[in-house]
């Protein structure tokens, strides 16, 4: 279905992700991995704050006692948003300086659950972590080439997960109370273009995957694996999108121009740019970190 696409925030980011909305400050948290920088976009005044981090940061969140948690090239810290201020909570590769965290989101329990990769997307390089209310970290698997999009269904006892560099989207079972998973399965499979990059989840149970190098975000129900609806974008390398606004109808989303060569980015003048839409369903409030 064609919709209209509102372009939010032009800027060329190297590679833009990790959109997830505050429903309290009612902003849009984003970053630029490779570009080292949190975005915080506020709709109301069109504003796009950036906060410098430094180093590669793969994903941002909310945290229930005030501030953010980002997961970065030298692991978890805590980022005030007001000050830059960053404090390190733990960084459990600290003796794999080739491998950055990517894409990460909080659970039902309020656990930040953020994987891994190699800087160049070398295969298995990387695992997927938990980083629990109490600071401690588990490593829940490895053999993870990009970590990126990770939801949890309505009921809270399915994990969804994507690594881009198996294109699906893998299951396990999930246990709210100890954050245990088992029972893994490939339960939707990639048969078009592009590569499975970030996710999120609606208020139906559906998800909603961005297509890196497929120009698109596609809903798919995520227990059949069946593609539900198309939304086609003017730049190639979708990353993340997530649903925001006050009633959470809108569905942000964000790309990348990392590699594109000069005459690619002139056919792409969005390419890097954060954009939004109104798919027809709403969205869930993201839950924040809560240790």
């Amino acid at each position: 279905m064609e919709r209209h696409i509102e372009t939010v925030v032009r800027r060329p980011s190297l590679v833009g992700e990790g959109a997830i909305w505050d429903s309290g400050r009612r902003v849009l948290y984003w970053v630029d991995i490779i570009g080292q920088k949190v975005f915080v976009y506020d709709p109301a005044t069109g504003g796009n704050r950036e906060i410098d981090t430094l180093q590669a940061v793969g994903t941002v969140v909310p945290r229930a006692s005030g501030g953010l948690v980002v997961a970065l090239h030298n692991g978890f810290a805590s980022l005030d948003p007001d000050s830059g201020l960053m404090r390190p909570i733990a960084d459990p590769e600290r003796d794999i300086p080739a491998n950055r965290f990517n894409d990460g989101k909080c659970d039902p329990a309020g656990r930040l659950w953020a994987g891994t990769m190699e800087f160049d997307g070398e295969p298995d390089r990387g695992a997927l972590y938990c980083l629990d209310t109490d600071g401690t970290v588990s490593r829940k698997f490895g053999n993870v080439t990009i970590s990126n999009g990770i939801v949890w269904s309505l009921d809270q006892r399915t994990m969804y997960y994507v690594d881009t560099g198996r294109n699906n989207v893998r299951a396990w079972d999930y246990d709210a109370a100890s954050g245990a998973i088992d029972n893994e399965r490939v339960t939707v499979t990639n048969e078009g273009s592009g590569h499975f990059d970030g996710m999120t989840m609606d208020a139906e149970g559906t998800v909603w995957i961005a297509l890196f190098g497929g120009s698109a975000v596609r809903r798919y129900n995520p227990e059949s694996g069946e593609l539900l609806d198309t939304i086609d974008l003017p730049m190639s390398q979708i990353t993340s999108c997530a649903f925001g606004g006050d009633d959470l109808t809108d569905l942000y989303i964000t790309s990348a121009c990392l590699r594109m060569s000069e005459s690619e980015r002139s056919a792409e003048p969005l390419a890097g740019s954060l954009v939004k839409t109104v798919p027809g369903v709403k969205g869930l409030p993201a839950t924040p970190y809560a240790g």
